[in-house]
C-alpha cells in the first residue's frame, strides 16, 4: 500500500501545480493518468466519480479524495487530498506575495492577460474529455452543444438547462 500512496502523492502533487484555471483544468490529465496510465479506474468509473463531485458541495477537485479512496482506502483519500491541495496552496501564497509587490510591472500585466485564454483552453479540454467518455450517440452531443450555446449567450439558470437536457433524454428514450 505504501507504493500506492507514494504514487497518489506524486500524481496529484504534480497535477496540483498545473491547476491554472482551477480544478476543472486538470480533468483531462487526471483522467489520462488515472485511467490510462495507472489503470486505477475505468473511464466509466472516472466519469461517475466526476459526476458525484459535481453533485456535492465543495470544489470539483475533491474527486481526488474518491480516487484515492478507491486506490488505497482512507489513507489514499487523505494522501490524494494532501497532494492536491497543499502544493497549489503554497504556490498561490508565494505567487500572490510576489504578485502584490510587483503588480505595476509590464510583465505582470502581460502574464495576467495571457492566463485568461490559457485557463479557458484548459477548461474546454476538460469538457471535451468528459464528452468523449460519455455515450457516442448523437443526442448527448446535441444536448451538450445546445446547452453550451444557451449558457454562453443567456443568463438562464444552469439548473433549468440541466432539467431541459434530462427531459429531452427521457423523452427520446420513451419514444
Amino acid at each position: 500500500m505504501t507504493g500506492q500512496l507514494l504514487s497518489l502523492l506524486q500524481v496529484f502533487g504534480s497535477l496540483s501545480l498545473l491547476a491554472v484555471g482551477g480544478g476543472n483544468a486538470l480533468i483531462p490529465d487526471m483522467q489520462r493518468v488515472v485511467v490510462e496510465q495507472y489503470h486505477w479506474l475505468s473511464a466509466r468509473e472516472f466519469l461517475d466519480l466526476f459526476a458525484i463531485t459535481r453533485a456535492t458541495p465543495g470544489p470539483g477537485s475533491t474527486i481526488v479524495l474518491l480516487i484515492g479512496q478507491k486506490v488505497a482506502g482512507l489513507p489514499g483519500a487523505f494522501a490524494g487530498a494532501l497532494a492536491m491541495f497543499v502544493p497549489s496552496s503554497l504556490l498561490v501564497y508565494i505567487c500572490s506575495r510576489v504578485w502584490h509587490r510587483s503588480r505595476q510591472s509590464k510583465t505582470i500585466k502581460m502574464i495576467e492577460r495571457a492566463l485568461g485564454p490559457i485557463a479557458i483552453g484548459l477548461i474546454f479540454a476538460s469538457a471535451m474529455v468528459l464528452i468523449e467518455t460519455t455515450e457516442h450517440h448523437v443526442l448527448p452531443w446535441v444536448i451538450t452543444s445546445v446547452a453550451t450555446l444557451v449558457l454562453t449567450l443567456t443568463e438562464i439558470n444552469p439548473l433549468f438547462i440541466l432539467a431541459a437536457g434530462a427531459g429531452c433524454t427521457v423523452a427520446v428514450s420513451l419514444i
